[in-house]
């Protein structure tokens, strides 16, 4: 694939599912990207989907010549009724599809979708303050970097920061 290949951003489907766990596979099993340890079963990703699209939220994927190259969505920040205006955004690249657009603009679409809603605030939790690429692309997307929980995390026999971002949906 050339890297000006066009991708489709849409709405992601049950049946894309396989294809999205596949590609966050790839980061769980390789990177502190996230947090988790083991590969969630299709039936959770599913679950995780339905959870997102049951809030009104955005659950999107990035398609190439009918491939899932990518996916990103927004879900509750946390579970108190206080924080119900917040959401959390996560968003995932093929590896071989990284720096290509695609995450750039798969974030783009879903803060744009939830703007439309009734949220105040997203939230972006890095894995790693060494996911540059990761902090660079919300930073360049509207984000503030708000501070960073040092070592909170422990994957591949390293202590994990976490760096805290957030963005304004809408004025208060």
């Amino acid at each position: 694939m050339s890297s000006t290949q066009p991708f489709l951003i849409r709405d992601a489907q049950e049946t894309d599912m396989a294809a999205v766990r596949a590609i966050y596979g790839f980061y769980v099993l390789t990177s502190a990207a996230t947090f988790e340890e083991t590969l969630p079963e299709l039936d959770e990703m599913l679950a995780r989907r339905r959870a997102s699209v049951d809030a009104g939220l955005p659950y999107l994927v990035a398609v190439t010549d009918g491939a899932v190259v990518g996916f990103a969505y927004a879900g509750e920040y946390r579970t108190r009724p206080a924080y119900r205006h917040t959401v959390e955004d996560s968003v995932y690249v093929a590896p071989e599809r990284r720096s290509h657009g695609i995450g750039r603009a798969l974030l783009a679409e879903v803060i744009a979708r939830c703007q439309q809603g009734d949220w105040r605030q997203m939230v972006a939790v890095v894995g790693g303050s060494d996911n540059l690429g990761s902090v660079a692309l919300h930073r360049e997307l509207g984000f503030e970097l708000v501070g960073t929980l040092r070592d909170v995390g422990y994957k591949f026999e390293r202590w994990v920061d976490t760096p805290l971002l957030q963005r304004a949906l809408r004025r208060g």
